[in-house]
């Protein structure tokens, strides 16, 4: 039926998101959507209470909650001894949508408007000191960057070169050790503090999988979880599990309830947490959910490494380090402006490595002739006038500053950390590596 409704163009209108493509039913006599999608429905349709992603007639709500599919999952999930509430969350600050940032800007006059543009990068010229260029291709992940891998896997170069950096980094950070150099070290007389083999991954935000297929592959560990709180499809984890000598637990969870100590699995085993593109506040999740179960001492955190991204949807309630905020001039209403002004940093072109967007310790030249005459048109205008190459290493600087105070976090309690660019801008602009060695 549905090819039928592809052929001759007859289907609802209604634009769905997720799947980015618009709803396969057929509309109802006389309009342009389905019975689900009617507008003139829309104002009696709610948000499912178990899970928000979908919405249900209001006058049916009471009977879909005992029917709703995902009912039995929230039970299950509940049930698990991993699971707490919001254990990760922070502060019980509301969340600010974009729409609520941007509004706050929107309130600036042009003065103000240009006082907060010069009072970041002053900050940024000031607090951020540590970050630099690390691209690595170690020698354990040649056989991937070659295609030599498993030819069932999907393969995009420019995604096998991200996660071969992260492991790079992780390797020339030391916390992380190719066989190779493992097995040399078995034959001296010092035996290496913890070898491949004791050693658990967590990967978190882990999607698909992939990250941890190449851990797999090039670094032969053992023993990995992935925490991911979506279903994929053209997941890792059939060829994974297909490796006999690797234990895989995929658990489906939320960052923000999950407490690491209740996984019984984990309990006495050090572990390395990883996360590829871990968006917005979910790299403070992970940060709060890794320390903690280090201070609660059931388990033994190794290393770190978190290649940040989507610094937009970081939220006051979240981030970790408000002290660092608040020790550099930062206030919140100043750190929401600054989270939507990270969007700046991939809107722009980055086909190319130019220096100017690459290099976001150096403060954006941007003009002079730009900051009079727009108090009719409002920042609009403002924003407008900037040029794209001069928005888009602002919107770098705005990253970079989130980012180092994580990095002071992580040193702050007992990690030795770096913050690196492990990839060009023209592979990815979200190029953004946080590597920490606990210390303790």
């Amino acid at each position: 039926m549905s090819g039928e409704l592809e052929a001759t163009g007859i289907r609802c209108h209604f634009w769905l998101p997720n799947k980015r493509r618009h709803c396969a039913n057929a509309p109802l006599p006389s309009s342009l959507y389905c019975g689900n999608h009617n507008p003139s429905s829309a104002p009696s349709r709610v948000p499912c209470p178990i899970d928000p992603s979908h919405t249900v007639l209001q006058d049916s709500l009471e009977l879909h909650i005992k029917r709703c599919p995902f009912k039995k999952q929230a039970d299950a999930l509940e049930a698990q001894p991993y699971y707490i509430k919001s254990i990760n969350s922070g502060s019980d600050e509301p969340l600010v949508s974009s729409a609520e940032k941007r509004g706050l800007l929107r309130k600036l006059n042009t003065s103000e408007f240009w006082g907060l543009i010069h009072k970041i990068k002053s900050v940024h010229s000031s607090a951020v000191q540590d970050l630099r260029d690390s691209y690595l291709v170690p020698e354990s992940c040649e056989k991937w960057l070659k295609g030599q891998s498993d030819k069932s896997l999907p393969y995009q170069e420019k995604h096998v070169v991200q996660q071969a950096s992260i492991l790079g980094n992780m390797e020339s950070f030391g916390i992380l050790q190719n066989q190779t150099n493992e097995a040399a070290a078995k034959t001296v007389d010092s035996k290496p503090e913890v070898g491949i083999d004791d050693l658990a991954v967590v990967e978190f935000g882990a999607g698909r999988g992939y990250l941890t297929q190449m851990l797999a592959d090039c670094y032969g560990v053992r023993k990995v979880f992935l925490v991911e709180r979506r279903s994929y499809k053209l997941k890792a984890d059939r060829s994974l599990r297909q490796n006999e000598s690797l234990a895989l637990e995929r658990l489906r969870i939320d960052i923000e309830d999950l407490n690491l100590c209740g996984v019984d699995s984990l309990k006495g085993i050090p572990y390395l947490a990883t996360g590829k593109h871990l968006c917005g506040p979910a790299t403070d999740l992970t940060i709060n959910c890794c320390i903690r179960d280090r201070k609660e001492g059931e388990i033994k955190i190794k290393g770190i490494a978190i290649a940040t991204c989507c610094h937009h949807l970081c939220q006051w309630k979240h981030y970790k380090n408000k002290r660092f905020l608040s020790d550099i001039g930062i206030n919140k209403e100043e750190f929401h402006a600054m989270t939507w002004f990270s969007s700046w940093a991939v809107d722009g072109d980055h086909s190319s490595d130019n220096p100017s967007i690459q290099d976001g310790i150096k403060p954006p030249e941007i003009s002079k002739k730009n900051e009079v005459g727009f108090d009719q048109g409002g920042i609009e205008n403002i924003i407008r006038s900037i040029p794209a190459t001069e928005r888009a290493a602002f919107g770098f600087m705005c990253k970079e500053i989130i980012d180092t105070g994580r990095l002071h976090w992580l040193k702050e309690n007992g990690f030795d950390a770096q913050l690196v660019s492990y990839v060009p801008p023209s592979i990815s602009p979200e190029n953004h590596l946080l590597v920490a060695k606990n210390q303790s």
